[in-house]
This record gives C-alpha cells, sequence and structure tokens, in this order.
C-alpha cells in the first residue's frame, strides 16, 4: 500500500486497458503493451508487459536494470534465454502456458517464439520497467572500440552493424533482407531445464514457417 496516495483523491485509479498504451508493435500479430505507475498510479513497486508473439519472431537481447522479471506463458510456447553472470553460461528455459521463468534483475536475456499467438505476461517488482536494449547497444558503442577492445575488424563490424538503425525490441526487423532459406518448419532444441519443468521432446515443431532454426548450442565463429 502506498501511504502517500490519497486515495480520496477523484483522480485515483484502479482499473485501466492494456490496449490503450502500445508500447511496441511490430505488426498484427507480434506487439505489447505496458501498464505501469504512470497509467495506474495505485500501483506500487509492481508493472507489467502484455507481450503477443507469432513463431520466430525475438524479444530482442536485453536487460533490465531496475527489476526483475517474470515471464508467465498464457498461450503458445516460447523459450526464455539468460546469462547467469555467476557461472558465465547462457541457459534457455522452454515455457508452455501455465509455466514461469524468472529474470533476476539486471540479466542479460531474450524470448523466442516457437509456436504462433504466443501469448505472454511480462511482471516486474519496479513501478516502472526500465531496459538497455541489445540494438541499442550495438549501434551506439563506436565501431573503433569494439574492434580495438576485441581485436576484430572494423570494417566488418561496420558493415555488420549498419543496418541497425533504431531500437528493434521485436526482431528480426519487417526490412530485414538476412533470412535464411526457407525450411519447412522451425526446430528450437530446448536446453537444460529442472526436471519437473522439462518437455517431453527436445526440439519444438511448427509446421510450415518458412527459415528459422534457433540451436542455442551452436557455436558461432
Amino acid at each position: 500500500m502506498d501511504s502517500y496516495m490519497d486515495y480520496t483523491s477523484p483522480s485515483v485509479q484502479f482499473t485501466y486497458d492494456l490496449k490503450d498504451n502500445v508500447l511496441f508493435q511490430k505488426d498484427a500479430q507480434n506487439s505489447f503493451n505496458e501498464l505501469s505507475v504512470q497509467q495506474l498510479n495505485t500501483l506500487v513497486n509492481i508493472s507489467l508487459l502484455d507481450i503477443r508473439l507469432s513463431t520466430a519472431n525475438v524479444i530482442e537481447p536485453h536487460y533490465h536494470q531496475n527489476a526483475s522479471e517474470l515471464v508467465y506463458c498464457i498461450s503458445g510456447a516460447v523459450t526464455v534465454s539468460l546469462i547467469n553472470p555467476f557461472t558465465r553460461e547462457l541457459r534457455h528455459f522452454p515455457i508452455t502456458p501455465g509455466q514461469v521463468v524468472n529474470v533476476p534483475q539486471g540479466w542479460w536475456h531474450y524470448e523466442v517464439a516457437t509456436m504462433d499467438d504466443t501469448h505472454l505476461l511480462a511482471i516486474f517488482n519496479a513501478p516502472i520497467p526500465e531496459f538497455i536494449l541489445g540494438s541499442d547497444i550495438l549501434r551506439l558503442t563506436p565501431s573503433n572500440i569494439l574492434a580495438h577492445t576485441y581485436c576484430l575488424n572494423e570494417n566488418n563490424i561496420q558493415e555488420a552493424l549498419a543496418p541497425i538503425k533504431k531500437p528493434v525490441m521485436i526482431g528480426p526487423p519487417n526490412d530485414c533482407k538476412h533470412q535464411q532459406a526457407k525450411k519447412p518448419g522451425i526446430h528450437v532444441r530446448l536446453a537444460d531445464t529442472s526436471p519437473q519443468a522439462a518437455p517431453e521432446r527436445t526440439y519444438a515443431h511448427t509446421d510450415g514457417y518458412p527459415g528459422f532454426s534457433f540451436n542455442p548450442y551452436h557455436e558461432w565463429t
């Protein structure tokens, strides 16, 4: 309870329609709406995103500097991937309706939808969810700093990152020109989870989606 809130005031808000606050919309199947204390002033240290995704769409890698995130799957299926900064491991947690994944505050993570009509709630223990996006880190960090720090070719970095002109939020962007060749379906290799949350099969598969293959174990060179 907020001891500073005047609950006798006519401006007190108890309800809100999230459709009135679209934070980002890629297309009709991929979007998220936000609810924070800015929309509902009686909220105390809680906020949420109402997320809808179609197969192979990704909430881009990011972290929340001010809150932990509890991801709850309402429908569809999603794999939540995160880096544990203490063990320096990349972990992948597939969830289906009724299951959750908790992402501690400040941990790098992303979500990949493995079914159409995926619907998620992301719940935060902060009045307003804040985030730092991978697309912003990549496009705003000078290419010469990346090249010098990691001993990389600066020209290659500039060429690779040139298409990132703005925050991506939900990827790939609609104008992406580097999609993989068409394939008959989507295959997502699922990673270690606790025994009670383990899926019945190793791969999530959805027929009919062209050109997406996500293997979290692939080592990029």
